[in-house]
């Protein structure tokens, strides 16, 4: 453990704070602490930052509920910025999202592999920025009933692909199933993780059935 003493604020008494969550590893937000938010966040446990607008303590989630609960912090190796990690109650950015981190500026189509994560990720800044042109636009614009509609229809092709015993047809179905379940995921504001937690709760209560009928 390092000695406060040898962080490095800025002029300002500032410390840059990357907040990421435990859990998944995605960064959540940036954020400042002086002296003074940094000790209250490791007395109380909650991430604690100064406000550079308002010049004043800031609370994360005491007026949103979406509190972040400090796993962890570390410094680089400077000692002039700190990785905060954070299990929270709620989406880290003021406009909703689970991340502040949502609008790509640039992407190498040769570099990087394919996720899930980053496709909803593109989706949710669809969703805010609703370029012309763009089918995920479109959809947004059109609203819940629109997107539900598309849902149903890709369900409908699965189980058309899958009937037919057609493995190829069937993949492409899925993918365009999955594609829309995402859209209605980022238009509901439910985020992947959601999803995993819930999937990895009913895992754990299959297992238990499954070991109480084999007794």
């Amino acid at each position: 453990m390092i000695e406060l003493d040898e962080l490095k604020f800025d002029e300002r008494g500032l410390i840059p704070a990357i907040v990421y969550d435990a859990e998944s590893h995605r960064v959540l937000t940036l954020a400042y602490m002086n002296r003074e938010s940094l000790r209250l966040s490791m007395e109380r446990g909650l991430t604690t930052f100064w406000s550079r607008s308002r010049q004043e303590l800031w609370l994360k989630g005491e007026t949103s509920g979406n509190w972040q609960h400090i796993v962890s912090i570390t410094a680089d190796c400077d000692g002039d910025a700190l990785l905060v990690a954070v299990e929270k109650d709620g989406p880290a950015c003021h406009l909703g999202t689970d991340s502040c981190f949502t609008r790509p500026v640039w992407h190498s189509a040769e570099r990087g592999e394919f996720s899930l994560e980053g496709l909803y990720q593109l989706l949710q800044d669809r969703k805010e920025t609703r370029p012309e042109g763009s089918y995920t636009s479109y959809l947004f614009d059109k609203g819940l009933d629109k997107i539900l509609k598309k849902v149903g229809e890709e369900s409908t092709e699965v189980i058309i692909a899958a009937k037919a015993e057609d493995r190829r047809e069937t993949v492409y179905e899925l993918a365009d199933l999955a594609y829309h379940l995402l859209v209605l995921m980022a238009q509901a504001g439910i985020e992947p993780l959601d999803v995993q937690r819930e999937l990895a709760s009913r895992h754990v209560i299959d297992h238990k059935v499954k070991q109480e009928k084999m007794t």
